[in-house]
């Protein structure tokens, strides 16, 4: 299949809005393809700094350069690309967005670990993120997520590799770098994304239950304050290594998975 546009005409449509949403949409942006972002209401994002679902609440998020914005009127999207900025809509399913753009290529990138309505009929190039998937059935096209020398994989022909629930080590950690909560309530930050803390803190609370750091180092990520969370949910997470810059800068899984789909765009249309 030939592209029978340039590359600054590809339409490309992201669902999710989340840090490996972003990493992906980052690099396809820095690759002049005309990017477009739907998300849900209330997104839970934990590595905020670094996820354009922000502009949901704040109305624009920054991500190394790249602005996204948050608008209402699929008619402003144009406008926005001319600004060469990324536009994000509120459309749970995509689907208003998806009948708007006809897009060329449309990722889900919603990291459910499950397809939840994705079909390969939606564009001429359908892509997703990590398990939930079959190349060649329900989409064209997946990219591995887990950690690994698959990471960023291009597949297409069968599924990626199974959910393990367990994050890449970072320092010598990995479990314990992720923050939980016990009890379901209202999420209430009692530290900042980027700030420094001891093993033993209590960074966050629930209601009135602490959520305390298993660890030292800094505060990657953390919910948004008053958002309402379950039992057992990931609220932040704790970077080891205590370099205060990694908290706003896109991490290596999320470049890799975005090269992965930059290559499954390329080798699509140019066969």
């Amino acid at each position: 299949m030939k592209m029978k546009k340039s590359i600054d005409e590809l339409v490309v449509l992201i669902r999710g809005a989340g840090e490996m949403a972003s990493g992906v949409a980052h690099r396809l942006h820095r690759s002049h393809f005309k990017i477009c972002m739907t998300e849900i209401p209330h997104p839970l994002a934990v590595r905020r700094e670094v996820s354009f679902c922000e502009a949901i609440y704040d109305g624009e998020k920054v991500v190394e350069g790249v602005r996204a914005k948050l608008i209402s009127n699929m008619g402003e999207i144009e406008g926005i690309w001319k600004q060469e900025q990324i536009p994000v809509l509120i459309d749970p399913d995509g689907k208003k967005t998806r009948s708007f753009l006809k897009p060329d290529v449309l990722i889900d990138g919603i990291m459910a670990k499950k397809n939840l309505g994705t079909q390969i009929q939606d564009a001429p190039l359908v892509i997703s993120l990590g398990p939930g998937f079959t190349a060649g059935e329900d989409v064209h096209a997946v990219i591995e997520t887990n950690r690994g020398n698959n990471l960023g994989k291009l597949i297409l022909n069968g599924t990626a590799e199974p959910d393990t629930g367990i994050p890449g080590e970072i320092g010598g950690y990995a479990i314990e770098r992720l923050l939980r909560t016990m009890k379901k309530g209202i999420f209430h930050p009692q530290k900042l994304i980027g700030e420094s803390i001891h093993k033993g803190s209590v960074v966050a609370v629930v209601d009135d239950y602490p959520v305390i750091a298993k660890i030292s180092g800094v505060v990657r990520g953390l919910l948004r304050e008053g958002m309402e969370v379950k039992k057992g949910m990931k609220v932040g997470d704790i970077d080891p290594r205590g370099k205060r810059e990694v908290c706003f800068n896109i991490s290596d899984k999320a470049r890799a998975i975005g090269g992965g789909v930059l290559e499954a765009i390329l080798y699509w249309f140019n066969r």
